[in-house]
């Protein structure tokens, strides 16, 4: 039986707009985040999905609760679903990060393989991270449609992983705008395809 996987990630928060470093630290949803959670809402309004879990952060959650408002399948929250954790970053500016970090704040760009920031995630540490996290949702769902609502460079991080991209190569297309929805199926023969790719089913 084919097990699928809709990965949603969280609308537009408060320090999205500010262009400020979120990470684990909590931020809220705007009046557009809220929309654009409405809207994902609406695309999704007949899948019938057999378990949903979201990170435990505030606009993971939050976001999840107004996709699942037509939906009778409880919510489960789980720590392992959160963002890559930036450590002193968190709360700053990245306008303010790439002064006092300019070569961390490269790496972080232009090459996530080598970003090294003491008291923080690496990309390498993320990504063991979330294929855990999807992988144990997987097994604990054969054959059945899950909702997972989490981050940008989680779920980045993860479809990387399935597709055969190298980190360096992280932040090439296809963003990963505030809500963008990807679509992953898991074989009987254990394949994994991903049908959906951040709205993108052609990329």
């Amino acid at each position: 039986m084919t097990t699928t996987i809709h990965l949603v990630r969280h609308g537009q928060t408060n320090w999205n707009v500010e262009r400020r470093i979120q990470g684990q630290t909590e931020s809220s949803l705007t009046p557009m985040g809220i929309e654009q959670a409405r809207e994902v809402a609406k695309q999704l309004q007949n899948v019938k999905f057999d378990r949903a879990y979201s990170s435990s952060s505030e606009r993971a959650r939050d976001t999840a609760r107004y996709i699942l408002e037509h939906h009778e399948v409880d919510l489960e929250l789980r720590d392992n679903l959160r963002e890559i954790f930036l450590g002193e970053w968190e709360g700053q500016l990245y306008d303010e990060v790439k002064l006092s970090h300019p070569e961390h704040h490269q790496h972080f760009w232009e090459d996530p393989s080598l970003f090294a920031l003491a008291g923080a995630e690496s990309f390498h540490d993320l990504q063991a991270r979330a294929i855990e996290a999807v992988e144990e949702i997987i097994r604990e769902n054969e054959g059945r449609t899950v909702l997972v609502v989490s981050h940008g460079a989680f779920i980045k991080a993860l479809l990387s992983h399935y597709e055969g991209r190298h980190l360096s190569q992280f932040w090439h297309p296809p963003k990963m705008t505030n809500c963008c929805h990807s679509i992953m199926e898991r074989g009987p023969d254990g394949t994994s395809v991903i049908c959906q790719y951040a709205g993108l089913t052609d990329w």
